[in-house]
C-alpha cells in the first residue's frame, strides 16, 4: 500500500487539457522509499498495450509545467505517458524538501520505468524516457544504467554536474574555483545544521538585474509570468536548497553516456546558451560507442533554451514520435 500523498485533483497545469486524452493521478515508490506523484496520460481510442514514456524536467519545474505538456502531447501521438515530480519536490514525497541529487533523481527515472513496466496498458518491452533541461542529463544517466529503457529523448539538455563544477561555458573549470565552491557549501552545511532548516538558493531572480544575461530573461519570462508560473515550482518561487550543489560538484553525470546502447535523440535550439551540452554529449556518445548508429542530434535554428519548454509551434513532437515509434517498434 503506497503512502497517501495530498494530490491536487483539479486541472492546475500551465497548458490546456485535451479532453480526448485520458488523465489520472498515480503514485509509485523509488528504491529509496520515496513516493513520487505523477500524472498518467492515456491515448485516445480505448485500451491496448501501448509503448510507454516517462517524462521529467526542467530542473526546478513541476509536472504541471513542461513535462506535463510533453506527456500529453506524446499521448496524443499514441504513447502511454507519465509526467512525474522528482523526489523532494512538487507533490512527491521526501524530506527535507527542495533537495536535488544526481543519484536519487536518476533513480526517479528508473522508478518511473518500474511503474510503467507493470501497468496493464503498457508494453514492458517498449519503454522510453524524456528528460527536459536538467533532467535531460538525468535521462542519459538513467539510460546508461537501465537496459529496460530502449529509447531516450533529451530536450534542451543541461548537464547539471558539469555546469555546477565548471560554471557556464566551463569558465570556472579549475581546482581553485571548485575549492571555493566547496568551502562555501561546507560552511552552509554548518549554518543549516545550526538553524535547523536548509537555506534556499532562491528561484529565478525577481526583479531581474539590469545587466541580466539573455538566458536569465528567458527564464524569467517562463517561470515568473502567467506563461509558466506555478505555485509548486521551485524556479517560480524559492528555489533549491543551497547545499544541493555539493553532490553535483563531485559526480560526473554523463561519465558512461558513451556506453549507452539504446537509442538517443538530443534536441536543442541553436541559439540556446545551453546548446554546447547537447553538442558535446552527442560527440562523446560517438566515441567508442557499441551502437553509434542509433544516436541523433537535432538542432533547431533560431530557437533558444526555453522555447523548448512550451512553444508547441517549435517543439518537434512529430520528430519525437517518429523516433520513439522507430525504436519502440
Amino acid at each position: 500500500m503506497e503512502e497517501l500523498l495530498p494530490l491536487t485533483q483539479e486541472w492546475d497545469k500551465t497548458f490546456p487539457r485535451n479532453p480526448k486524452i485520458g488523465h489520472r493521478k498515480v503514485t509509485f515508490r523509488n528504491r529509496y522509499g520515496i513516493v513520487l506523484a505523477a500524472d498518467l496520460y492515456t491515448p485516445e481510442g480505448g485500451r491496448g498495450k501501448w509503448p510507454a514514456l516517462a517524462v521529467c524536467g526542467p530542473f526546478g519545474a513541476v509536472k504541471e509545467q513542461a513535462s506535463g505538456l510533453y506527456a500529453q502531447a506524446m499521448a496524443e501521438r499514441g504513447f502511454l505517458t507519465i509526467a512525474f515530480d522528482p523526489s523532494f519536490t512538487g507533490e512527491s514525497g521526501g524530506s527535507p524538501r527542495y533537495v536535488a541529487s544526481p543519484d536519487i533523481n536518476t533513480e526517479d527515472f528508473q522508478a518511473a520505468v518500474d511503474f510503467l513496466s507493470v501497468q496493464d496498458e503498457a508494453d514492458p518491452e517498449r519503454l522510453g524516457i524524456i528528460g527536459i533541461c536538467g533532467w535531460g542529463g538525468m535521462a542519459l544517466n538513467a539510460a546508461a544504467a537501465d537496459t529496460r529503457i530502449r529509447a531516450t529523448v533529451a530536450s534542451t539538455m543541461y548537464d547539471m554536474t558539469r555546469v555546477t563544477a565548471n560554471g557556464y561555458f566551463d569558465a570556472e573549470d579549475s581546482e581553485p574555483a571548485r575549492y571555493a565552491k566547496r568551502k562555501a557549501l561546507s560552511a552552509q552545511r554548518t549554518a543549516d545544521y545550526r538553524a535547523g532548516i536548509p537555506a534556499r538558493a532562491g528561484g529565478v531572480a525577481d526583479p531581474l538585474p539590469e545587466d541580466a544575461p539573455s538566458f536569465m530573461r528567458e527564464y524569467f519570462d517562463y517561470y515568473k509570468t502567467s506563461r509558466g508560473y506555478h505555485p509548486r515550482s521551485l524556479n517560480s518561487n524559492g528555489g533549491w536548497n543551497v547545499t544541493s550543489s555539493l553532490s553535483f560538484l563531485n559526480m560526473p553525470l554523463l561519465q558512461y553516456s558513451r556506453e549507452i546502447r539504446s537509442a538517443v535523440l538530443l534536441i536543442h535550439g541553436e541559439l540556446a546558451h545551453s546548446c554546447y551540452f547537447s553538442r558535446d554529449a552527442f560527440a562523446a556518445m560517438g566515441k567508442g560507442n557499441p551502437c553509434p548508429g542509433n544516436k541523433e542530434l537535432l538542432l533547431l535554428p533560431g530557437v533558444v533554451h526555453t522555447d523548448l519548454y512550451d512553444r508547441t509551434d517549435i517543439i518537434p513532437f512529430h520528430e519525437m514520435a517518429r523516433f520513439f515509434h522507430q525504436y519502440l517498434a
